[in-house]
């Protein structure tokens, strides 16, 4: 499928299905006229790509866990190894610790609005 039926079935933009493309995310072959040609399975490896990146991991984290997992269900493939168990846990902790870090901002933040619907000129 050319660019434009990828970025249509998935949503994501053209430029950035081509930043992909320039990270090692995702590849396509070329047409005899120079056109990418998405197989089939690009629609899933987009998504996959997308959530990753939703959950907070960079291209390179990206490119390294994508070998390891599955393109329809996320799981470990065939090929995973068991650094995939360690880079994911790894990232979920990170993770917890930036949802950590909001929490107390929040909590923080909480208490100045709170501190300042007060009326203190009194009656």
């Amino acid at each position: 499928m050319r660019i434009g039926e990828l970025a249509r079935l998935t949503g994501v933009s053209e430029r950035s299905l081509r930043y992909y493309e320039a990270q090692g995310l995702l590849s396509a072959d070329r047409t005899p006229g120079g056109h990418r040609d998405y197989p089939p399975t690009a629609v899933d490896r987009v998504v996959r790509i997308q959530e990753l990146y939703a959950a907070g991991l960079h291209s390179p984290r990206i490119r390294d866990l994508l070998p390891c997992m599955r393109d329809q269900d996320g799981g470990p493939s065939a090929t995973a190894t068991p650094r995939l168990l360690e880079d994911l846990t790894a990232e979920r902790d990170r993770i917890d610790r930036l949802i950590g870090d909001l929490q107390r901002s929040r909590a923080t933040l909480e208490g100045v609005i709170e501190a300042a619907g007060q009326d203190d000129t009194g009656p």
